[in-house]
């Protein structure tokens, strides 16, 4: 979950229509609707029964619908679940300043704890999405796209502040506890490897109860991939969690990385959202208290 950096543009599904029908007039004939809820980066809308729209909410957003443009096509036949399907970047009009997605509709419901937390066959099902994804082309040209991902020690400061604006929510000494760990830590030390980068609970959908597809790939890049392993924080039970690191093959050092990737995340999205969404504020406590636990 991305923090938003202020407040974005006003859009709505009038503006949406516009933009539609002025750049892709081959699409006016469709209905389109807003999605509720939508995520916290993108205002969403489905478009007839094959597409979506999406919009950025802010600034953090933006370059999202170019960069899944290039490289989702490449991915999506290495991986063994769905991904959206981009199909055209729209460009900045009628006062709505950034570049902006069509992508196809993919069917499903967003994942929850209470169906997939203690399932064993989600947990191997979701380790090895990430071990074809760190093996898709180790060397390929990126074009000129800087897909090198930050290190999780440039989330230091901001995290010991959030843990300190939290004590009395949290266990303050706890936490710090776990990211001193974590900031401890051995590196990567490895070729780079892809990582989904937002891997959570809210961008894995499924069908019948079964994991059908990943989406939400604005953070996609190369380099640690212990960020990815938030996801056995934010859906598993810790009986599933050890299934999944075994899966996997996570050292010691990654796991431990991937603990402090859940505790920041966590964190942050706690103190933007958590005092207004109680869905928030339950699943990022559910977070953090299940990356203290390991």
């Amino acid at each position: 979950m991305t923090t938003t950096t202020g407040p974005g543009p006003h859009t709505d599904v009038r503006l949406a229509r516009r933009l539609v029908d002025a750049q892709f007039p081959q699409w006016s004939g469709l209905p389109l609707e807003p999605l509720d809820p939508a995520g916290s980066d993108h205002v969403i809308y489905r478009l007839g029964a094959e597409l979506t729209v999406r919009l950025p909410r802010h600034a953090g957003a933006v370059g999202q619908a170019a960069k899944e443009f290039r490289w989702l096509p490449r991915l999506a036949p290495h991986l063994p679940l769905a991904v959206p399907v981009p199909v055209a970047v729209g460009e900045p009009g009628f006062g709505y300043p950034w570049q902006w997605a069509v992508t196809g509709w993919l069917d499903g419901e967003v994942a929850t704890v209470e169906a997939l937390a203690d399932s064993a066959g989600a947990a191997v099902e979701l380790a090895g999405f990430l071990t074809a994804l760190q093996r898709f082309a180790p060397d390929v040209d990126t074009g000129g796209d800087d897909l090198t991902g930050r290190p999780l020690s440039e989330r230091d400061r901001a995290t010991r502040e959030a843990i300190a604006r939290t004590d009395g929510v949290f266990d303050a000494a706890a936490l710090t506890d776990l990211w001193n760990e974590a900031m401890g830590a051995p590196g990567w030390g490895r070729p780079p490897v892809w990582f989904h980068g937002d891997f959570h609970t809210g961008n894995l959908l499924t069908v019948d109860g079964r994991l059908s597809a990943v989406i939400d790939f604005e953070g996609l890049g190369r380099g640690d991939p212990a960020r990815d392993l938030v996801i056995a924080f934010t859906l598993m039970s810790p009986a599933s969690r050890s299934v999944f690191r075994d899966a996997l093959g996570v050292d010691d050092a990654t796991w431990t990385r991937g603990r402090g990737w859940a505790l920041a995340t966590g964190l942050n999205a706690h103190v933007a959202y958590a005092a207004e969404n109680p869905r928030v504020a339950a699943q990022t406590t559910r977070q953090i208290t299940q990356a203290l636990l390991g």
